[in-house]
């Protein structure tokens, strides 16, 4: 188990990867068949972990991260949260859970020292709206250009090489935020179809795993990090008529989750 609250009192940094829009039952498969052997290699057992997602499209699901809930195991009984806000005085809470007596995640990591960064991948990062502002906003500093989005085929790269950069001109605690996108629709392009599927999607995992190997072994190469990587939904291909996100369906909501603290 990991005691998140004497990881962040001692400043270890801090790498959260979301990937975006992708379904647990892809990951796994991709695990699986061989696909993603860098992942394979860093997450504990080999394996994600099937959680829920407590929402159900970007904007709420990562509202909800950054507020303290992280996706649940399909359980009656819960193992402790990585993180929360204060809760009211007749709530305890177990003491290897971090609690920030401020309104977000990020707010509370700064009262103890931490820089917060975001990579952000879709466009609700891009700031090209007020939505598109309202996550940036969170942030000590953000960084989004149209190469990191879902539509470039090598998204990934540009994405890891920018967060590799923020590293590098950081020295102190880092609470650094990737938001992958190209397992967000459109992936096609990865299988050269001009429609989203559950292969394509597959291979958009594969296509982002060596680029996220690189990113994990060259942050954890000098200096330790706690690892956080999650999707924060799904989508539905036709299952049961459906199609998208934003629906309350076990293909939207069964994501994979994985946390490792990894020691230099």
């Amino acid at each position: 188990m990991i005691n998140a609250r004497q990881v962040i009192e001692s400043g270890t940094s801090i790498l959260f990867v979301t990937l975006d829009s992708l379904r647990y039952d892809v990951a796994r498969a991709a695990m699986h068949g061989g696909a993603t052997p860098s992942l394979a290699r860093l997450l504990p057992g080999g394996q994600w972990e099937e959680r829920r997602t407590p929402g159900t499209f970007t904007l709420p699901a990562h509202i909800a991260f950054f507020s303290g809930f992280l996706p649940k195991l399909p359980l009656p009984k819960q193992p402790p949260r990585l993180w929360e806000c204060r809760p009211p005085a007749f709530k305890e809470v177990g003491p290897s859970t971090f609690v920030f007596d401020a309104p977000n995640l990020l707010a509370g990591l700064a009262q103890h020292g931490y820089r917060t960064a975001c990579v952000g991948g879709v466009t609700y990062f891009s700031r090209e709206t007020p939505l598109g502002s309202v996550l940036p906003d969170m942030f000590d500093e953000d960084h989004w250009r149209p190469e990191f989005c879902s539509p470039h085929p090598d998204s990934t790269r540009h994405q890891v090489n920018q967060a590799l950069e923020i590293a590098e001109e950081h020295h102190g605690p880092l609470f650094l935020f990737v938001n992958v996108s190209a397992t967000h629709v459109p992936h096609g392009h990865y299988l050269g179809e001009s429609t989203d599927t559950w292969q394509s999607q597959y291979a958009a995992l594969a296509y982002a795993d060596q680029h996220l190997g690189h990113l994990i072994r060259a942050l954890s190469k000098d200096k330790s990090w706690l690892v956080i990587m999650c999707a924060d939904h799904g989508d539905a291909f036709g299952e049961d008529g459906y199609s998208g996100r934003g629906i309350a369906h076990p293909t939207v909501m069964n994501v994979p989750f994985a946390a490792m603290l990894l020691h230099r």
